[in-house]
């Protein structure tokens, strides 16, 4: 139990000073902090990161930095993606979705590093404010197959595809991405319960209930950190951490 709360307050810290990447570290945390096997960690994954993501977007509601349309255009797309992409999880090798896991995580390293906030508002501010309708519904089934294949939230894809092609501001990309990273986790862990129960596994519902806890007081507490220590450098700091982490899953679960 120690360490699931350990690790959910680093979840927390991650999200609550850089606004992503936290997610992305609940898989190793549940497999080797809580030892918990592949399958079920991915699922667990998915409602913990439903739970921190619902309490993230809460606040944003709050300040009514929510896009309800693009939550509607993208997040619809992305449960479809998202239980379509648990469904094949459920039925191969668990390694195979570790793999992935583990591309995806230097991929967020290489976003981490490159500080891609800045990019992606510099970027945007280039393009016109106009909605590309057929490329963010495509963009939500991919990012949503990826998140029910591999347990991540994925707001490290979502967050740019709403500025570059919803044309919206990035306060306002961040809170939607939120909201729809809650509504695919959802989805994704109701088809990974139906087909783990079936096969007569049992969730830990305690420490689900406990990270998610401890990822909501880590996220109040990022912020309020993220807002007094340099935020670059700690990013590219986590950044060698990801990547880090990566090797350590590629070489205990895949090679």
């Amino acid at each position: 139990m120690v360490n699931a709360v350990i690790g959910a307050i680093l979840i927390g810290l991650s999200l609550g000073i850089f606004g992503s990447g936290g997610s992305i570290l609940t898989v190793p945390v549940l497999m080797y902090l809580v030892y918990m096997p592949a399958e079920m960690a991915i699922a667990s994954s998915l409602l913990i990161v439903a739970g921190i993501s619902l309490f993230g977007a809460s606040l944003h509601m709050r300040k009514k930095l929510i896009s309800w349309p693009h939550v509607w255009l993208f997040g619809i797309p992305g449960m479809f993606g998202t239980y379509a992409g648990a469904w094949a999880g459920a039925i191969v090798d668990s390694r195979w979705q570790l793999l992935l896991f583990v591309v995806l995580m230097l991929i967020a390293a290489v976003f981490m590093w490159r500080n891609s906030s800045k990019q992606v508002v510099a970027l945007s501010s280039d393009l016109p404010k106009k909605l590309n309708v057929t490329r963010v519904v495509m963009d939500g089934l991919l990012v949503g197959a990826i998140t029910g294949f591999v347990g991540v939230g994925g707001g490290f894809l979502i967050v740019p595809a709403l500025v570059l092609l919803g044309g919206l501001a990035l306060p306002l990309a961040i809170g939607t991405s939120l909201l729809i990273i809650t509504m695919k986790s959802v989805v994704g862990f109701a088809k990974y319960y139906e087909v783990l129960t079936a096969a007569e596994q049992s969730f830990n519902w305690p420490v689900i209930g406990l990270m998610i806890a401890g990822g909501v007081v880590g996220s109040s507490l990022g912020v309020f950190i993220g807002t007094r220590l340099p935020k670059q450098k700690l990013q590219k700091g986590f950044a060698v951490f990801l990547v880090i982490m990566g090797v350590f899953v590629l070489i205990r679960s895949v090679l």
